[in-house]
């Protein structure tokens, strides 16, 4: 449970970033992100998701 925390904050940590370094692009950002499909966003989130779960087993299997 302990890794688990870690991790999550290690993910708000680095979700936080943007926000905090550069809002007015953030801002820019979020509206364009209104033009996007809405498949396009789930293929985006699709593949964000296949990604990560590969780095997951990559980092419990091989290192």
């Amino acid at each position: 449970m302990a890794y688990f925390l870690s991790v999550l904050g290690l993910v708000l940590v680095i979700e936080g970033l943007p926000y905090f370094a550069f809002p007015a692009k953030v801002k820019e950002w979020a509206l364009s992100v209104q033009e996007i499909s809405g498949r396009a966003l789930r293929i985006m989130g699709l593949i964000s998701m296949l990604t990560g779960l590969l780095l997951v087993y990559l980092g419990r299997r091989v290192f």
